[in-house]
């Protein structure tokens, strides 16, 4: 096909449709939720493009009405999963073979399919299938799904453009070969975008994947299959896996072709993962690549020279929107003494405008947490903090499972900064807070850097550019992503690559070229002209 050297302009960040009160954008997606709704679809497993059902099914629900039933799915067994091994294999041999341009095209193409022609349905079932607001579904569904299949484009283009210099008498190439193997993909329900680039991001680069999909956000990964199919992804490229994860990454991980885990989820899952891989080196063709992101204790930290009006509504948004079930949600906070009542009076007023409830009313901020599961987890760690003499409740405190996983949002004030709630993720909207004294601002920001094992986010409010500075040295390793007076979320491709190490992974940054990098097995080629026809060098003479 064309063999011209072709080169991708930095693309922009797609622009987020706000939905107000008569748009249009608004009247379409009403109309969409109501049909969604009003349908009870069944998920396959698909494996080499085909259609597999297996007669061993689960329900997906509307976790605010868990007693709606949104589709049925079908689970793998062994048979399937080794089915899916298999055409991963062989779709890869044409696959990593076409031009990096033929692959960018369909990621470009998918990616206007989902900002024109599907945008209303894979906005829609984010929000019914996984419970995310209107606002919360654009900007991961469609925005950031969008953002990174073109980012990824541009950013293969510069690694693929990446060469080495030559010598007149040699030529040096570098070949960014595909993985020798398979690819495994875990992806979690809280991010449309995560499931669709933990795949794409992967096979841009020639390679193929076994995608095992978190149940619970089934429905939103059903149809993104549904939308690559669409834009000329080939058959086997990436395979729809459903299923115990458990028993899914037994088979996967003891096969000798596997090239890699592209994974996020929990920390003990990543970790399980990994000791299982080193159990199985011996068997490997290669080095599996073990890519991960598993979570976060996220922090808040204030120093006196803050706006308190602006330290809580960081809060507000950084803690409680989604429910608090991103990994980069705040959950800790410290504050000093000076500023608390202030910041306190603002996060209470801000809290009891939160209206929780339905997806359907826009006007809700905040839904319903993803299971009955995460429900008793995160009302077990409320319930701690009830019975503490070192904790005071001063907003929510409350959830009712009855119809749907509502818990409200929830702030606890704590004497005690290793209280359980400061160290340990609770991924649900609770938020605790330790105010500090004043003079005790370089040793409380030592305290948040040893508190928890993780290092994901973390953001510093202040107007002192001298404590601002100390902030950012002395949590160097507190947060892959590191924010200046902002909440501790929202992170967007291309601008701010996102990642974080200790216990939150391996930090190979999402949304930027790093990642990409992780898929490929570069090949060095080196060709001479003129070989040399004499073993004796110069010095040798006498």
């Amino acid at each position: 096909m064309n063999n011209a050297i072709f080169s991708f302009k930095r693309p922009q960040n797609e622009a987020i449709l706000q939905y107000e009160q008569n748009s249009k954008e608004r009247d379409l997606l009403k109309k969409e939720l109501d049909r969604q709704s009003n349908l009870q679809i069944e998920i396959p497993i698909i494996i080499g493009g085909k259609e597999i059902k297996t007669g061993k099914t689960g329900n997906v629900v509307m976790p605010h009405n868990h007693a709606h039933v949104l589709a049925t799915y079908h689970q793998a067994g062994e048979k399937e999963v080794q089915m899916g091994i298999e055409a991963a294999l062989k779709a890869k041999k044409e696959w990593e073979s076409i031009s990096w341009i033929e692959r960018s095209s369909i990621m470009l193409r998918a990616a206007e399919l989902l900002s024109k022609k599907y945008r209303y349905l894979i906005v829609a079932a984010t929000m019914l299938g996984q419970d995310k607001s209107v606002y919360q579904a654009e900007i991961d569904a469609a925005c950031e799904v969008i953002d990174y299949l073109r980012y990824n484009v541009y950013f293969a283009s510069k690694i693929y453009n990446e060469q080495p210099e030559s010598e007149f008498e040699q030529l040096n190439r570098m070949e960014y070969r595909a993985l020798e193997g398979f690819v495994f993909t875990v992806t979690p329900f809280n991010f449309t975008a995560i499931a669709s680039n933990l795949n794409m991001s992967v096979v841009l680069m020639g390679n193929t994947t076994i995608w095992k999909p978190a149940t619970t956000s089934l429905l939103s990964s059903y149809y993104l299959m549904q939308v690559f199919k669409e834009a000329g992804l080939p058959d086997g490229v990436i395979n729809f896996v459903p299923g115990s994860g458990a028993m899914i990454g037994k088979e996967v991980l003891k096969h000798k072709d596997l090239a890699g885990i592209h994974f996020t989820g929990s920390n003990a899952t990543f970790n399980s993962l990994w000791r299982s891989v080193s159990d199985n080196l011996n068997n490997y063709v290669s080095y599996p690549k073990l890519v991960g992101e598993t979570g976060g204790k996220d922090f808040i930290f204030v120093h006196q020279s803050a706006n308190p009006i602006e330290v809580a509504t960081a809060i507000t948004r950084g803690a409680f929107e989604y429910q608090g079930q991103k990994c980069s949600a705040a959950s800790r906070a410290y504050i000093p003494k000076s500023l608390w009542e202030a910041t306190k009076k603002h996060l209470q007023e801000q809290v009891a405008q939160i209206k929780v409830g339905d997806v359907s009313d826009f006007s809700n901020f905040m839904n319903a947490v993803i299971d009955e599961k995460a429900f008793d987890n995160i009302m077990s760690y409320i319930e701690l903090a009830k019975k503490s003499d070192s904790c005071e409740i001063i907003t929510g405190g409350t959830g009712d499972k009855s119809v749907g996983y509502f818990i409200q949002p929830t702030i606890i004030l704590t004497k005690d900064p290793h209280f359980v709630t400061m160290e340990e993720e609770i991924f649900g909207p609770v938020m605790t807070i330790f105010v500090y004294e004043d003079n005790d601002f370089e040793q409380t920001l030592e305290l948040c850097n040893k508190t928890s094992p993780y290092a994901l986010t973390g953001a510093i409010f202040s107007n002192d550019k001298y404590a601002m500075v100390k902030a950012c040295k002395v949590l160097r390793y507190a947060a892959g992503n590191f924010y200046i007076n902002d909440k501790p979320t929202g992170a967007m491709v291309g601008l701010q690559p996102f990642g974080g190490s200790r216990a939150s992974g391996t930090n190979d940054k999402a949304g930027g070229n790093m990642n990409l990098l992780r898929w490929v097995s570069p090949r060095t080629i080196k060709e001479t002209f003129m070989p040399a026809q004499d073993f004796k060098y110069p010095y040798m003479e006498e």
